[in-house]
């Protein structure tokens, strides 16, 4: 049962309301969980959204507990336990508005992870602190768009624009062409490989 199933949900109408405006998206990502015991269990998502995840766990705590995750390609998230599930327990995120844009962000990119070539998966991938930053297309206009990760090689992007496949563009101050388009966004490939020191070159 997942927990857009759980008859629970009807005596939650704060998190009923939270469903609503926030999508979930089923998605299994590896990480840690730390309850208020200071103990450290292992996890895993069942499905998340910028508000809120099920987390197939082996200790569930209990209901009202705050809890801390560290989920991969995400980071660290922290809320409180709202209830529990067959697998393990439902739980909010507290963030600000700009925190939530991130997640989702991330939860888009990892969405369309599939579409990427086995080999560039396996690069070190990370989401900068700074995840803003300008797109410059060959005619010399330039778009806000958000990174949602980046490596060595590359980075995927958020954006409202997809330009060709192909397509010479600057992100930031850093030459790359676009390579692949996914849901909401695009990814794009350096034109040389980054030293992770100067990753903060492209998100100034």
């Amino acid at each position: 049962m997942t927990p857009t199933e759980d008859s629970t949900s009807q005596e939650m109408p704060a998190e009923t309301i939270e469903r609503r405006r926030h999508q979930r998206v089923k998605i299994a990502i590896l990480g840690r969980y730390m309850l208020e015991n200071k103990l450290e269990y292992p996890g895993q998502t069942i499905d998340v959204s910028p508000g809120g995840i099920h987390l197939l766990a082996p200790v569930r705590g209990e209901v009202g507990e705050r809890v801390i995750v560290y989920l991969d390609h995400i980071g660290r998230l922290e809320g409180d336990i709202v209830r529990h599930s067959p697998e393990g327990f439902a739980m909010t995120i507290s963030a600000t508005p700009r925190k939530r844009e991130k997640i989702a962000a991330q939860l888009t990119w990892l969405a369309n992870r599939n579409l990427l070539d086995p080999a560039e998966d396996r690069l070190d991938r990370g989401v900068p602190a700074n995840t803003s930053t300008a797109l410059t297309l060959p005619d010399g206009t330039v778009h806000a768009v958000h990174i949602i990760d980046i490596s060595p090689t590359g980075a995927a992007l958020l954006s409202a624009i997809t330009p060709a496949v192909g397509t010479l563009v600057i992100v930031g101050r850093t030459t790359a062409t676009v390579v692949r388009h996914f849901n909401g966004g695009f990814a794009v490939q350096f034109g040389e490989q980054l030293p992770p020191q100067e990753f903060n070159l492209i998100v100034d």
